[in-house]
């Protein structure tokens, strides 16, 4: 499509007919499914093509929307593309729209793919963290912790807030986004770390994602990731002990929830980057005295030490061999007969 074709038909994007706009917005939506139609929209002004298909957003009109919606996760694939929707302030007409009275929940749930899009880069993720506005920092995470939290795979068709998975993953790795989820009076690591037993494996993976990246912070912020330890612990340690029913010698010295899992058959974790993440977060956690401390008080070098017993993937044993020589240089003093650690 030459450019002038192509600024006529965004023109149109624009129209006040409805019917125009309907036949614009779906060519747009074609074209956004072909990296050469990415590339010819994202030559194309900003006011032309981004700005009114942001504005679409808005139309009540789910015809208009939902395609606008379509479009828009396709281009922000386009890390150059997603850096002037970000610009163009599309982070918080997305999430307005999420939450808007009556919207249409297919719309809600594109817009939320779209933000998971939008924070793959740094300004993404810092404007919906909404860095530098004191007041509202944060807010818009809250909300959407909060409805992810809420909703489930198993309670609709589809699970609108499923991608915040992906989002919680991709603001963690900033260390505001870190300081943020971590803040005690926020609760939200809390309130997260609870769906790492969801049946969802794109929940189970962000939420596990999510921890990985928070515990890089363990040497500043440890006090905050123990204070949730009674949700902590048995979503790092369930994933890596193994699939074999652990002696009630070993359970007893395991807080309840731990050890009622371990008591029973039960399937393995079969997604080896969860493994190795939660590996790598015990590590983190466990590089500090009081980490390592809290590690033994629920007998977790016994459940890596079953664990790895079990592992064959290269990967995920030298994760857990990682561990195994930090304890092993820094027993633990304070409890007789818990110092031998072999992996």
């Amino acid at each position: 499509m030459a450019a002038t074709e192509l600024e006529e038909l965004l023109g149109f994007l624009s129209s006040p007919s409805p019917n125009l706009k309907k036949a614009a917005i779906d060519i747009v939506r074609g074209l956004t499914g072909s990296d050469e139609g990415i590339a010819s929209l994202a030559a194309a002004p900003r006011d032309l093509a981004l700005q009114p298909l942001t504005a679409l957003l808005r139309d009540p009109n789910p015809d208009l929307a939902s395609p606008a919606a379509d479009s828009l996760v396709n281009l922000s694939q386009n890390p150059s593309i997603a850096e002037g929707l970000v610009s163009l302030g599309t982070i918080p007409v997305a999430v307005d729209v999420i939450y808007k009275n009556g919207v249409d929940p297919g719309v809600a749930s594109r817009l939320v793919m779209l933000l998971a899009n939008l924070t793959q880069i740094d300004s993404g993720a810092a404007a919906l963290l909404q860095i530098g506005n004191d007041k509202m920092e944060g807010l818009y995470v809250s909300k959407l912790v909060r409805s992810f939290c809420r909703s489930s795979s198993g309670e609709a068709k589809e699970d609108i807030f499923e991608h915040v998975a992906l989002i919680l993953v991709n603001i963690s790795k900033l260390e505001s986004g870190r300081r943020i989820l971590l803040d005690p009076k926020r609760g939200l690591l809390k309130q997260i770390v609870r769906q790492s037993d969801s049946t969802s494996p794109l929940r189970k993976k962000g939420v596990s994602g999510t921890i990985h990246n928070c515990c890089f912070e363990a040497d500043n912020q440890l006090q905050n990731l123990l204070l949730i330890s009674e949700f902590l612990w048995p979503a790092l340690l369930l994933p890596v002990a193994g699939s074999k029913v652990y002696s009630k010698e070993d359970t007893i010295k395991m807080p309840l929830e731990i050890g009622n899992a371990l008591s029973h058959d039960r399937e393995a974790v079969d997604d080896p980057e969860i493994r190795v993440q939660a590996l790598e977060a015990i590590y983190l956690i466990s590089l500090q005295e009081a980490g390592r401390r809290a590690l033994w008080s629920v007998n977790g070098p016994r459940i890596l030490q079953v664990g790895y017993e079990d592992e064959e993937d290269p990967k995920v044993m030298e994760a857990y061999e990682s561990i195994g020589s930090l304890l092993v240089n820094n027993p633990n003093t304070e409890e007789p007969g818990t110092q031998d650690v072999k992996l």
